[in-house]
């Protein structure tokens, strides 16, 4: 049976053969066989349920870091907006964040509440759930500080709740099953001042101002820091190892910060996959060093 065969009767709206170009922010990639924006849960469960033979299944956030490749995506691109989105207080140190939730107004509605905690997500251009899967972090705080549980369902279609003290947080990482689909989570902040929150805030986004590009088509950090090889920042790595120059097609470095690599206009897949894999070898070969991506490879 076709895919398309199989989805016939379902009452959610799905979309075929659909473009990720616009879904991420390096604006790279070819299509999706099936893209689908659920409007509730019980859709979001219906649609596993129908779906559960096929395996190849993705969940976009914000699409930050993320870099699809440019053939078909055989499988389902999967964005939680709307009912996902929601967020509140549990009690006046307890935040409830719906896993589409954009992080900058998770941080913006705890500096509204005097939480305080919360501060870093200001500077963080993802989702919660893509928050906690990779648990991003910056400025030396990262989602597992303030974590207390997490809402999810499985390909099963079964709805669970798992506690952080069950989750094994590593740099950029989380041992949760990759087949989890986030649809909230549960955050701790301490009480604090609006005006200290606000002036935190406003310092650390400077500081990023500062040392990274914005409004230009990028997928963020490129590569961890390799921090079990090295002391070093992985900037200051590929500064020593890579001329700045450096360009294939329209995928190049940017100057403001050498772990952004950025599309200038029409990079391909093929082109920034080539510009990563030179970087990384360039980096082996001067240091000794291995780089781990950050961003998400989706082929």
């Amino acid at each position: 049976m076709d895919i398309e065969n199989k989805f016939k009767n379902f009452t959610g709206k799905i979309l075929f053969n659909y473009s990720l170009k616009k879904l991420n922010w390096f604006n790279i990639g070819g299509s999706t066989k099936i893209y689908f924006k659920p409007n509730s849960l019980n859709e979001l469960i219906e649609f596993l349920k129908l779906y559960k033979d096929n395996k190849n299944l993705f969940v976009i956030g914000a699409g930050s870091n993320i870099l699809f490749n440019d053939d078909i995506f055989d499988g389902a691109v999967i964005k939680l907006t709307k009912n996902f989105s929601r967020i509140s207080l549990l009690n006046q140190n307890t935040i409830i964040a719906g896993s589409g939730v954009l992080d900058k107004t998770v941080s913006d509605f705890a500096m509204e509440n005097s939480l305080g905690g919360f501060e870093f997500l200001s500077c963080i251009p993802g989702t919660i759930g893509g928050g906690i899967r990779m648990n991003s972090g910056c400025f030396g705080d990262e989602f597992k500080d303030i974590l207390i549980s997490v809402q999810a369902v499985n390909r099963n279609g079964e709805v669970l709740t798992i506690p952080a003290k069950d989750i094994l947080f590593d740099y950029r990482s989380c041992s949760l099953p990759k087949d989890l689909i986030f649809l909230s989570a549960t955050f701790k902040g301490k009480k604090n001042k609006k005006e200290k929150i606000k002036e935190k805030i406003l310092n650390l986004k400077i500081k990023k101002e500062k040392a990274q590009p914005t409004r230009i088509k990028t997928g963020g950090s490129t590569f961890k820091n390799p921090i079990k090889q090295t002391n070093k920042k992985v900037w200051e790595i590929i500064k020593e190892s890579v001329p700045n120059d450096v360009q294939f097609g329209d995928a190049a470095i940017s100057n403001k910060h050498m772990n952004f690599f950025i599309n200038k206009g029409n990079a391909s897949y093929k082109d920034m996959k080539k510009l990563i894999d030179f970087v990384k070898d360039s980096v082996k070969t001067r240091t000794g060093i291995n780089l781990d991506l950050e961003i998400i490879l989706v082929k």
